[in-house]
């Protein structure tokens, strides 16, 4: 029975693989093209509130900056983040009822499958049993003509079926096969737009918190905003002016890590409205972000409502313990608000009880001033270090 088996099993393959090269080659290698998904009306109309709402905090953009226009910004931001939101929610759940009917589809086609695969297993057997037959055997074997005729049309109609079979179970499997790949570039594509999801729900959170911080910081007083905005503004200018070789700088001395090289200013500074150290990085005159470079270590957070970093280098601090970190690197909270014109904060803004300002490496040591602050000039310290490293620390009077 086994070897019959085999044998049957064995000729039914050669069967269906002497078709598929004969009839279905060229179709088993075309796979049904995968469909474009459709945009719900919803989403659509979603994407147009996206695009003017961008084109109006554009345009909010493009004004005078008053404390009145950068809080418009952040409200149009916040609807913007929030149309952003409900964009990919919709995404999701058009992707969703997407996976709920190729589910369906995948379920229908294993059906189709596993019926077409059985009854055509079972016609290539019948077939084969009557195709093994000679002209001459069935002629022999029929009553007259008229039974010949309809023995040998009945064959030739079994096996114009079986090839039909073949084809629609060929069909099936790649129909089955992509619509599988659809499924899956689906899910893939949902695990995205949840990522994407709470990327802007936090960066919602953030945008709210950035409003309330505002209010705060100017106290909802157009003089003090514009105050804070023209001696970041004036800052960010004298920055550059250091970077580009602008300001008088002095060559002091060499200076090992460690030694103290600088006392920082107390209160209202130029180009400071209250104290602290601009601690900032170049390496070969480009911008690092210091993080990277100081050792980590606890330090006290007063930089709201940006959120706490780390650090995670080798350098020891250019202040004494207890370190209040008021100000990060990059695009802060202050940067957010527009005060560097759209660029990020340069450096790390730090304060101490002890004002000694210590040197992070050895080099050699500058005291460095330039203008363009209003009440006078932006003092600081410089130190060139071996490896093309420069530090900078400004709005501190160097020690001689």
């Amino acid at each position: 029975m086994f070897k019959k088996l085999g044998l049957a099993n064995f000729i039914v393959g050669l069967l269906l693989g002497t078709f598929l090269l004969t009839f279905g080659f060229a179709y088993a290698q075309t796979e049904t093209p995968t469909p474009t998904p459709s945009t719900s009306s919803r989403l659509q109309e979603i994407q147009r509130q996206i695009t003017e709402a961008e084109a109006k905090i554009a345009g909010l953009k493009s004004q005078e900056k008053t404390l009145s226009s950068q809080i418009a910004v952040v409200d149009n931001q916040i609807a913007l983040t929030t149309l952003r939101i409900n964009a990919v929610k919709q995404q999701i759940s058009d992707l969703t009822l997407d996976i709920d009917t190729t589910t369906k589809k995948i379920t229908s086609l294993e059906t189709s499958i596993d019926e077409l695969t059985k009854v055509l297993i079972n016609r290539i057997k019948a077939t084969y049993i009557t195709g093994s037959a000679s002209s001459f055997q069935i002629l022999i074997a029929s009553s007259n003509v008229s039974d010949f005729v309809e023995r040998a049309n009945y064959l030739r109609i079994a096996q114009a079926h079986d090839k039909r079979l073949i084809y629609d179970t060929v069909q099936a499997k790649n129909d089955y096969s992509n619509q599988k790949t659809i499924f899956e570039d689906k899910k893939e594509q949902v695990e995205a737009l949840k990522a994407e999801l709470e990327g802007y729900t936090a960066q919602l959170e953030q945008e709210k918190k950035d409003k309330n911080a505002l209010l705060q910081v100017t106290r909802n007083d157009e003089a003090v905003y514009q105050q804070r905005l023209q001696t970041a503004l004036a800052e960010q200018r004298a920055i550059q002016g250091i970077i580009a070789g602008l300001g008088t700088e002095v060559s002091v001395k060499k200076v090992n890590e460690g030694d103290a090289i600088a006392r920082v200013l107390y209160g209202k500074t130029p180009c400071s409205t209250w104290t602290h150290l601009h601690f900032e990085v170049r390496r070969d005159g480009g911008l690092q972000d210091p993080s990277g470079y100081l050792s980590n270590k606890g330090v006290s957070w007063d930089n709201g409502p940006d959120s706490p970093f780390g650090f995670s280098g080798p350098w020891n601090w250019p202040l004494n313990d207890p370190i209040y970190i008021t100000q990060g690197y990059g695009m802060t909270f202050y940067a957010r608000q527009g005060n560097y014109n759209g660029g990020p904060h340069t450096g790390i803004d730090m304060v101490s009880n002890d004002t000694s300002v210590k040197a992070v490496k050895p080099g050699q040591l500058y005291s460095g001033s330039i203008g363009g602050c209003y009440g006078g000039p932006l003092l600081y310290s410089k130190v060139v270090h071996d490896d093309g490293i420069q530090t900078y620390y400004l709005h501190a009077v160097t020690l001689q």
